[in-house]
């Protein structure tokens, strides 16, 4: 059976190697991809309409000012279930992106529905890698931590002054600071 798939998937061998470049994809994972939404991604306009067919993205239901349920819809559930699987093994992986997303969204909203943001955000990647044909750029488990350090910096005095501690900042030199905070040293 596998011999079978190889050989039906063998013209597209290049879009899987790049797909499983991706945090969390496998080989096969990446052929249950390229089989349910193929490699063409001028099918889909934007990432948005490939989210929104698969049926992975959130939803927005409003009225009269209340939020009501943000259930996703149904959508290609062959696909769903390859993402949701591949999800949860890219949060096992500590220094990538997907784990930092995960631990930053599960506080808020539980495992199940950030396992889904995950999941989300991994098919985003996933058709951008399709249409431009580059391989993955992992960001990295500090990438948001990077976006705003004046916030970070600013919430952690905060955090340490409720809990009773006088905070004094003090400057490191650019080097020791960059090798503290990349390296963990």
């Amino acid at each position: 059976m596998s011999q079978e798939v190889e050989s039906r998937l063998a013209p597209f061998s290049e879009d899987i190697q790049r797909v499983c470049t991706t945090t969390g994809v496998g080989q096969r994972a990446a052929e249950m991809i390229i089989a349910e939404i193929g490699v063409d991604m001028s099918r889909f306009p934007t990432h948005r309409h490939l989210a929104s067919w698969a049926g992975i993205c959130p939803s927005n239901n409003e009225s009269a000012g209340k939020h009501k349920s943000g259930k996703i819809r149904k959508g290609d559930r062959w696909l769903y279930r390859a993402l949701i699987e591949i999800a949860w093994a890219a949060v096992r992986s500590k220094k990538s992106y997907f784990y930092a997303q995960y631990h930053r969204l599960v506080r808020r909203l539980g495992k199940k529905k950030a396992i889904v943001a995950v999941a989300h955000s991994l098919l985003i990647v996933i058709y951008h890698i399709l249409k431009d044909k580059v391989p993955y750029y992992e960001l990295g488990a500090n990438y948001f931590d990077q976006l705003n350090l004046t916030y970070l910096k600013r919430h952690h005095i905060k955090r340490l002054e409720t809990l009773g501690y006088k905070v004094t900042l003090e400057p490191l030199e650019a080097a020791a600071w960059l090798k503290a905070y990349f390296l963990g040293k």
